[in-house]
């Protein structure tokens, strides 16, 4: 077998098939998807003239191991050809202008957007911008001239436009000289979240709406976040997204680390069944044709910020390990290498000397000793590593003062596969043409990018059906898994009145207190969308109890400054006084959404009721507070005491395993109803 090619482990367990002998059962002929190219037919077989040459090449073979299909298709490829298949950028719909700022905001629809957009950036001379900057590039050049065949999609139009989209992409790749078609990744798109930027969440969308993911950690059922995945893989190939950006294997051990959201929490034996259970419910137990590649991220654990700044700004650069327990931060990484997920996306830090003094401080990306030693020699892991958006570029933390071409030849004699945030494959071209790096380094790489598309079976048929995606896509079944889950998110930390559950036709003023900085006012009073056994009000003198949903927010990851984040609700965009009001007017089931593990010290004495909710809807919370649903979830993390508990925190230890005293509610706090109504 070729050097380049995975040798064992599960990332693409088509791959093992070379061992075999082909042809050794009856083949059974694919749907082969196609727009230009011809059929050859052989022994009553179809196949793809992908080349367009008039004959059968092995890597047009389905009937072939996908080793043997990828040494072929790289004996045909140049360097070109080779390098632009390992570049991931940012790709724009028509009419979608995200990237350039100031841009109103105009229809997006199926077409290509071929304008090329290269932004200068000042993100590692010390001199951070608010965001990162992202190069991308015209469609038609990108797949024609730069020869570029893995996409980030992050527009959001509805699934039927966003099919069509991908086919027209498809379309195009397939003119190409070797017909090899393109990946188009994305961020999560299922789930109720606050901090929607770039890169980390694309927000409410089309496809069914479940928790966030702390969310469906809270609910403690693992059969469930199965179905999550399996539902969520079904949406996104019905459009054409067969690789997600996705999920975070990351651990929330420091509370002010500002993506704690995205994580499954701080305990890394949930974490890893979690990351276990979403890794098989998207691609399966193999890559087939109905999978959807996962891209684990962030290796070795993004968790452990020095003072929970992140590492995208030069002021968070650093992770370190002051309590020892950076295996801890493994041990979701594991699970995802042992359900075998298809990629591994470093984080940007560089690791702090320290406990962990042993590895170079350069960031993970350029890190040999992380890549090659611990990734792939101590874990087995033999797939994809594809790098975090824009290291070489925007964040090169530890290699500042090496040029552009030696930081592309330090990350791939790292270990790096697939480079994300640029279009351009000119100076990689030119790193290989100057003899820094060899093409025997580039084709392995290429190799496993390859094989993973063959495993996916795009090069068989890359289309999908338009009309299916529309009516698939966040149907009424779907949407109702979704619902339980959003309902068995929801954690009741405190019920000392028994207040709840509300009886039935109890009068309720249900207010959501969410300061976005877009709306006219933070408050928003609650109005049914549903039958409910409460009757809502629409003033609290009316009312005979107050529900009051606070969403504190930091502002979000790009909005950070160059110190640490005081988790106070008052530092967090909520108004003490106006809540003060509130619960000193009526009853008060206060709930509150926790983006991040908020104190509450400031308002912590006069909650008798508290819920703790992790980006769920206002109907489930309802039902929680109605009894209709009695709560079952769990937290998924401690909710510090005190913000100078969170000052002494160590960053890499999870609250459960910090002194006694630090936790106001523990991991894994969480309290139900006694009879009560039958559940929906």
């Amino acid at each position: 077998m070729s050097a380049y090619l995975p040798k064992s482990g599960p990332l693409l367990v088509a791959c093992l098939l070379a061992a075999s002998p082909a042809f050794t059962q009856t083949p059974i002929q694919p749907a082969l998807g196609h727009r230009s190219i011809r059929l050859l037919t052989q022994n009553g077989l179809s196949f793809k003239d992908l080349n367009k040459n008039g004959k059968l090449d092995a890597y047009e073979d389905w009937r072939l191991p996908v080793p043997t299909r990828v040494q072929n298709l790289l004996g045909q490829m140049t360097l070109d050809e080779k390098v632009g298949l390992m570049l991931i950028s940012t790709t724009r719909m028509a009419g979608d202008n995200s990237l350039r700022g100031g841009d109103g905001k105009t229809e997006i629809t199926d077409g290509f957007n071929e304008e090329d957009l290269v932004q200068p950036n000042n993100m590692f001379t010390r001199k951070p911008l608010p965001v990162p900057i992202m190069s991308a590039v015209g469609t038609t050049k990108g797949v024609t001239q730069y020869h570029l065949r893995h996409f980030i999609l992050r527009a959001n139009p509805p699934a039927a436009v966003i099919a069509s989209w991908t086919n027209n992409l498809q379309t195009l790749c397939e003119t190409s000289r070797l017909g090899i078609p393109a990946m188009v990744a994305s961020n999560p798109r299922n789930h109720v979240t606050i901090d929607a930027a770039v890169g980390l969440s694309v927000g409410k969308t089309a496809f069914s709406t479940w928790p966030g993911e702390l969310g469906l950690a809270a609910m403690r059922d693992l059969k469930l976040t199965r179905a999550f995945a399996d539902i969520a893989r079904q949406e996104w190939a019905a459009v054409g997204l067969r690789k997600g950006y996705m999920y975070m294997a990351d651990l929330a051990t420091e509370p002010r680390w500002q993506r704690i959201e995205g994580t499954f929490g701080e305990d890394a034996d949930l974490a890893a069944d979690m990351v276990r259970e979403i890794v098989l419910g998207f691609q399966g137990t193999k890559l087939g044709s109905t999978s959807v590649a996962m891209t684990t991220k962030h290796f070795p654990g993004g968790g452990p910020q020095l003072n929970g700044l992140d590492s995208h700004f030069d002021w968070g650069k650093f992770a370190h390990y002051p309590g020892g327990l950076f295996a801890y931060h493994l041990k979701p990484f594991k699970a995802a290498i042992a359900a075998g997920t298809s990629a591994i996306m470093p984080y940007y830090s560089a690791p702090k000397a320290g406990p962990a003094g042993e590895f170079e401080e350069v960031g993970f990306s350029y890190n040999k000793a992380i890549i090659q030693d611990l990734l792939r020699k101590q874990l087995g892991f033999k797939g994809i590593v594809n790098s975090d958006t824009g290291p070489i570029e925007m964040m090169p933390w530890g290699v500042e003062n090496l040029t552009i071409p030696q930081r592309y030849q330090k990350a791939l004699d790292a270990g790096v596969d697939l480079f994300s945030g640029t279009a351009d494959p000119t100076i990689l071209l030119d790193v290989v043409k100057q003899g820094l790096v060899p093409e025997t380094r580039i084709d392995e790489s290429v190799g496993r990018l390859l094989a993973e598309k063959f495993a996916l079976g795009l090069f068989e048929n890359p289309y999908v059906d338009v009309d299916r995606a529309r009516t698939l896509v966040g149907n009424a079944t779907f949407q109702q898994k979704a619902d339980l889950a959003q309902r068995k998110s929801i954690v009741l930390l405190r019920n000392t009145a028994n207040l709840l559950p509300l009886a039935p036709k109890t009068k309720v003023y249900f207010e959501t207190y969410y300061d976005n900085g877009r709306s006219a006012s933070p408050v928003t009073v609650y109005k049914p969308t549903k039958a409910t056994n409460l009757e809502l009000v629409g003033t609290k003198e009316e009312a005979d109890v107050v529900v009051l949903w606070l969403i504190p927010t930091t502002g979000g990851l790009f909005a950070s400054a160059d110190k640490p984040i005081d988790l106070t609700l008052s530092k967090n965009k909520i108004d003490l006084k106006h809540v003060s009001t509130l619960m000193g007017s009526k009853p008060t089931v206060l709930a509150i959404n926790f983006s991040s593990p908020w104190v509450l010290s400031e308002i912590e004495g006069d909650a008798k009721t508290v819920l703790a909710t992790f980006g769920t809807t206002p109907d489930a919370l309802l039902d929680i507070v109605g009894g209709t649903y009695k709560p079952t979830g769990k937290l998924p993390f401690t909710i510090p005491v005190s913000q100078q508990a969170v000052a002494d925190n160590k960053s890499d230890v999870p609250g459960m395993q910090e002194p006694k005293g630090y936790a106001l509610f523990p991991f894994g706090a969480g309290l139900t109803y006694g009879l009560v109504r039958a559940a929906k």
